[in-house]
């Protein structure tokens, strides 16, 4: 049996960084698709994983990440989909979640070979995961209302990247299949 795991990328965080200004916006606009779909996966029985960095923490961990993040100005784009005591952690230090990080264990660990991406950054972090991913020869969905840029522009080709040279799903977070077929 294949099973399906949404990954939640970098949502964990207090927005002080370079281009935080130019995301913010960006990440208000797709918290509704972000929240719906992961209250879906949580319903739906599938594991949710959040991967996030750890903005050079290396003595941190995910509940004093969560912690910060939830103290930030910004903590109202973290609350509505913060992990719960069913989500999985993992941290990362780049781009992609699965640069020197453990989640392709964790996955296989899992039986996992179908990922959702949402989260951020579109032209960024989920171009680099999706990549990742498809070279590791998972199938790939991304919904393009749930995943946040800081480019409008960047990101639209960073989508259409993902759909024609990685074969990734780009649909809505309405519309993503949580399930995949056996």
């Amino acid at each position: 049996m294949h099973h399906t795991a949404l990954i939640v990328i970098d949502m964990i965080n207090t927005y002080d960084h370079d281009d935080a200004e130019l995301l913010v916006p960006s990440v208000r606009e797709a918290l509704p698709a972000m929240r719906r779909l992961v209250t879906r996966a949580r319903e739906t029985g599938i594991e949710v994983i959040y991967v996030n960095d750890n903005f050079g923490r290396w003595r941190s961990h995910h509940d004093e990440l969560l912690d910060t993040a939830l103290r930030s100005p910004h903590a109202d784009l973290v609350e509505p989909i913060r992990p719960d005591d069913d989500s999985l952690f993992v941290v990362k230090a780049r781009h992609s979640i699965f640069y020197e990080t453990p989640l392709e264990y964790l996955l296989g660990q899992h039986g996992i070979s179908r990922v959702i991406l949402c989260g951020q950054v579109t032209e960024q972090c989920v171009l680099y995961s999706a990549l990742d991913a498809h070279i590791r020869h998972l199938t790939v969905a991304v919904p393009s209302d749930a995943v946040a840029h800081i480019h409008g522009d960047l990101a639209d080709a960073a989508l259409r990247m993902m759909e024609r040279n990685m074969n990734v799903e780009i649909c809505s977070a309405d519309d993503v299949r949580l399930k995949q077929d056996s």
